[in-house]
């Protein structure tokens, strides 16, 4: 907690926090998290509970988007905000507080169509969808000396191998991939 007060004392603002929300794990910490940004400039960023090996998801963990709202109104406002068209967060203003809350909605409300994010793995591999076990080597072909236009050319195929949807959530659990904490996020 001291270290997320000193990044926002150093202008880290809006500061990103992210919440994962399990049903039966910390969903009855949801209203505290958006009481906390009453005076802080955060934007706190509830993520639908997503399936990754060993992490023991189930249907019955997961807490849909539209009930973590639901239990948000039952006691703030949230008043909508326009973001992007790319943007994987659905981004809500609190009336009354200098913070803000997004809901990421991956399993229940899918934004893959406008997902325009790319990740590179800590081992130089580039992922362009968590979901996806596809992953390309950058650091090998950097190692190997490759010059810039070859590296160009591995991110354009990652972009371009993004799939429209990722699998049904039902489904994730027996796609081979790697855990989220190798992945990065």
């Amino acid at each position: 907690m001291d270290g997320i007060e000193a990044a926002i004392a150093a202008g880290f603002t809006p500061l990103k926090i992210n919440v994962v929300v399990m049903r039966g794990v910390n969903d009855d910490e949801i209203l505290d998290f958006v009481g906390w940004a009453r005076d802080r400039p955060i934007n706190i960023r509830f993520i639908e509970y997503m399936p990754f090996p060993d992490n023991h998801w189930s249907t019955g963990g997961l807490m849909p988007y539209a009930q973590m709202r639901a239990l948000i109104q039952t006691k703030y406002e949230l008043i909508p905000m326009v973001g992007a068209a790319n943007d994987v967060g659905k981004d809500f203003k609190i009336a009354g507080h200098e913070g803000a809350v997004s809901f990421v909605t991956s399993m229940t409300e899918s934004f893959c169509g406008g997902c325009n994010r790319l990740r590179v793995t800590a081992d130089g591999n580039i992922k362009s969808c968590l979901f996806q076990p596809a992953e390309l080597s950058l650091r090998d072909a950097m190692r190997a000396g490759a010059p810039d236009v070859e590296i160009e050319r591995l991110i354009t195929s990652a972009v371009l191998g993004k799939q429209a949807a990722h699998p049904p959530m039902e489904e994730l659990m027996s796609v081979k991939n790697r855990n989220m904490i190798e992945i990065g996020g």
